[in-house]
C-alpha cells in the first residue's frame, strides 16, 4: 500500500463527506489544526509517561478525533460526534486537576519543565483551533457544542501544564511587565 496518492496535488483535498474541497478553505484549515493539536498532545504524552495526566489526554485526542469527523461529515449526513457529554467531560477533567492547584492570581509563563512546555504549546494550538472553527462556522455548519468543545479543550490543555509542574515540583513563573 502506498501512502501517497497523488490527488492532493492540485491544492484539494479529501473529506469525510463533503466531498473535495480546497486545501485553504476554512474547513480544510480547521481540520488541519485539529490534526496538528491531536499530534502535539502525543507528543506531550510521549514526555510524560503513562499515568493518569496521560490518560486524560489520550481520551482528549479520541475526541478530537471525533471533532474532526463531524467537521468533516457533509450537512446532509452530519455526524454528530461532540454533544453535550464531551463538554461535561472537559469540565469535569479541568475541575478535577484545578481542584489540585493553587489558584492563580497572575498570569503564568509557559513551560518551567518539558512536560509543561509542550502542554502549554498545546493549548496554543488549541486556541488557534478554535480560532478557525469561529471562521469555519461563517461560511459552513459548525455547532454551538462543537465551538464550545474547541474553546473548553485549552483549558483543560492548561490545566495539565500547571499540574505537570506541580506533579515535578516546579515554580511557576510570571510574567513581568
Amino acid at each position: 500500500m502506498k501512502l501517497y496518492t497523488g490527488r492532493g496535488d492540485g491544492g484539494e483535498t479529501d473529506t469525510l463527506g463533503l466531498g473535495r474541497v480546497l486545501k485553504d478553505s476554512p474547513i480544510a484549515e480547521l481540520l488541519g489544526n485539529i490534526d496538528e493539536l491531536t499530534s502535539s498532545i502525543g507528543v506531550a504524552i510521549s514526555f510524560i509517561g503513562p499515568g493518569k495526566l496521560a490518560d486524560t489526554l489520550s481520551e482528549l485526542q479520541n475526541r478530537l478525533f471525533r471533532a474532526s469527523a463531524e467537521v468533516a461529515s457533509s450537512p446532509a449526513k452530519k455526524v454528530k460526534s461532540i454533544d453535550s457529554s464531551d463538554l461535561e467531560w472537559l469540565e469535569k477533567e479541568t475541575d478535577s486537576i484545578s481542584n489540585r492547584l493553587p489558584k492563580l492570581k497572575k498570569f503564568v509563563m509557559p513551560g518551567r519543565n518539558p512536560e509543561s512546555a509542550l502542554l502549554h504549546l498545546s493549548r496554543a494550538v488549541a486556541r488557534r483551533a478554535e480560532r478557525s472553527a469561529v471562521a469555519a462556522s461563517k461560511s459552513s455548519e459548525i455547532s454551538p457544542e462543537m465551538l464550545a468543545f474547541m474553546n473548553r479543550t485549552s483549558s483543560l490543555l492548561f490545566a495539565c501544564a500547571l499540574l505537570s509542574n506541580k506533579n515535578k515540583g516546579v515554580k511557576e513563573k510570571n510574567p513581568s511587565y
